[in-house]
């Protein structure tokens, strides 16, 4: 049976969210829009919410081509600098995808960000050897939920399991499993940015994924 564990990026795998709000302030300043520097909270309010809904929310004084060039100038001056400096990547990421995909495991990433934010990520972390396939929003402008129906498609999985911080992710794991009518797991990273209204399975460090492939 091939079997797949599928991450999402933000708050599972790493926390970027510092660089991000560096990297969307300057392109913010150079692009001359007008308001108070993001914060943290700014960021956090909006992570896991698909590109345009995030451009919508932080810039709402602008519309149109305007405000889609000014996105386009904040994810660029982002994945430049992420792609140079990383972020905070969570501790024992490459040794635990080691683990499991020892285990028999074939891993993925799904993502609601921009086209090259997947691809910076493994770049900077030299991570290509252990992920087969990724999607994300920017790519093709489906939800997270179809994206992740259609990476178990794509890659033939018998098995999958999405592992994810907040509740955006549960609510797209449920909604994967509609599109393929049968059913995805779903693990809570618990250290990530959310909480999750359902009983599910949680990981407290990202290293416990291996006890519970094993």
């Amino acid at each position: 049976m091939k079997a797949g564990i599928i991450f999402d990026l933000d708050g599972t795998l790493w926390d970027s969210s510092a660089q991000v709000i560096e990297a969307w302030n300057l392109a913010m300043k150079q692009s001359g829009y007008q308001r108070e520097d993001l914060t943290a909270d700014d960021m956090q309010r909006v992570m896991g919410k698909t590109m345009d809904v995030i451009a919508e929310i932080l810039f709402p004084d602008w519309e149109g081509e305007k405000r889609a060039a000014l996105l386009a100038s904040c994810c660029k001056m982002e994945t430049d600098y992420l792609r140079e400096h990383g972020a905070v990547l969570y501790p024992e990421v490459r040794s635990t995808m080691e683990q499991l995909i020892a285990a028999g495991y074939h891993l993925y990433i799904v993502s609601n960000c921009q086209t090259g934010y997947i691809e910076t990520f493994l770049d900077h972390y030299r991570m290509w050897d252990l992920v087969e396939d990724v999607e994300c929003y920017g790519n093709n402008h489906k939800q997270k939920g179809e994206n992740i129906a259609l990476i178990i498609e794509r890659n033939q999985l018998e098995e999958a399991t999405y592992v994810g911080d907040i509740q955006g992710d549960y609510d797209a794991t449920m909604a994967a499993a509609s599109i393929l009518d049968r059913p995805v797991a779903f693990i809570h990273a618990a250290y990530g940015f959310g909480t999750i209204a359902q009983d599910v399975k949680r990981i407290n460090t990202f290293s416990e994924l291996a006890e519970l492939f094993a």
